[in-house]
């Protein structure tokens, strides 16, 4: 079932089921948001995406409102903008922009965008929050809840996208807060560290740690890519300071992952930069491991192929492929196996 509505003067086509923000979103129509993330059910919390509806009172969230055919609807007027402000300034009492490490680190977060394009003034209010920053010993995510703004989106993302459920809404009136359940600490949580959580978080309370502390976000560059860890071809955004790789963020407009990453793409970059990483080839000569040359490396490879090859037989090998490697490597790798080795052992990492 389809329709048309009035949309800010626009005529905008009407799908069944789309709310009033989406129906706008489609339409090039943009409506601020702090608790809205498109992969979970709309909560209507932040109230920030309030738009007026022809023939009623009162304003409403249009993330929850369903859009009908023949409805006109206003998106920005002077009321509104400052029932906008308002909002921010009373979330922003409790999470001022001057020392935001998200901000200053690795680039702004929503809250503090926001705040600037409504020229709020973050010391209009004094609030008080019950959260903290917490003592989490997980190497992966800093969980600061003294910047919780409570939209909850880092819970649903968890319960509704991931299904792991490892953080979860505790407390109630003032002393509401994020959880774990049985207040345990990530690793012993159910947590996979999908770093969903971080990606969707709108101001400081939850950071990839692996970030912090590696450059200001005027120094990063984003570069975006491909994951290089199976063959799965999710898209990622890495950033780029001081020539190095400092960490990950989900591309999401890319179609394999619409801006979900597993723990691997999400935090295993560093890899990059190790030094246990070999730049050339080693031979065990008298039980140790020396260095040696690529034409060497190759003759001792053949040697020991068709010795093992000749004794033992095709069977004896199994070849382990990479997905890393492109589509035509693991095509080659294959027929190495079966038409020169004489084996069909042969397995890749993106089955597992």
């Amino acid at each position: 079932m389809s329709g048309s509505a009035v949309i800010d003067g626009k005529l905008v086509r009407v799908e069944s089921g789309d709310a009033i923000l989406e129906a706008a979103r489609k339409a090039g129509i943009r409506i601020p948001t702090l608790c809205y993330d498109r992969r979970v059910q709309p909560s209507g919390t932040c109230r920030l995406c309030i738009v007026k509806i022809k023939g009623r009172g009162r304003p409403v969230a249009s993330c929850a409102q369903a859009i009908q055919d023949g409805m006109e609807v206003i998106t920005e007027d002077p009321a509104l903008r400052d029932w906008r402000r308002t909002i921010l300034k009373l979330v922003a009492s409790e999470n001022p922009a001057g020392d935001c490490a998200k901000c200053i680190e690795i680039g702004p977060c929503e809250l503090h965008r926001l705040t600037r394009e409504y020229e709020v003034d973050t010391g209009s209010y004094h609030g008080t929050t019950s959260g903290r920053r917490l003592d989490d010993a997980n190497p992966f995510i800093v969980r600061d809840y003294s910047r919780c703004i409570y939209c909850y989106r880092c819970t649903r993302v968890c319960g509704e996208v991931e299904q792991a459920h490892a953080i979860i809404p505790a407390g109630r009136g003032f002393r509401s807060r994020i959880a774990t359940p049985f207040d345990t600490g990530l690793l012993e949580s159910p947590c996979t560290f999908c770093g969903q959580c971080v990606q969707t978080c709108p101001t400081s309370a939850l950071m990839d740690k692996k970030m912090l502390g590696k450059a200001r976000a005027e120094e990063v560059t984003r570069v975006r890519t491909i994951c290089p860890f199976c063959g799965t071809g999710c898209g990622i955004n890495v950033h780029v300071a001081k020539e190095k790789v400092i960490g990950v963020t989900p591309d999401w407009t890319a179609p394999a992952n619409q801006g979900s990453l597993c723990v691997k793409g999400q935090f295993g970059v560093d890899f990059i930069h190790s030094p246990d990483r070999l730049t050339t080839p080693l031979i065990r000569k008298n039980g140790r491991l020396s260095e040696a040359s690529w034409d060497e490396a190759y003759e001792l490879i053949a040697a020991k192929f068709s010795q093992i090859k000749r004794e033992s037989g095709g069977g004896a090998f199994a070849f382990w492929s990479s997905s890393r490697g492109t589509s035509e490597s693991n095509y080659l790798m294959q027929k190495f196996a079966r038409a020169v080795i004489g084996s069909n052992n042969i397995d890749n990492c993106a089955r597992t």
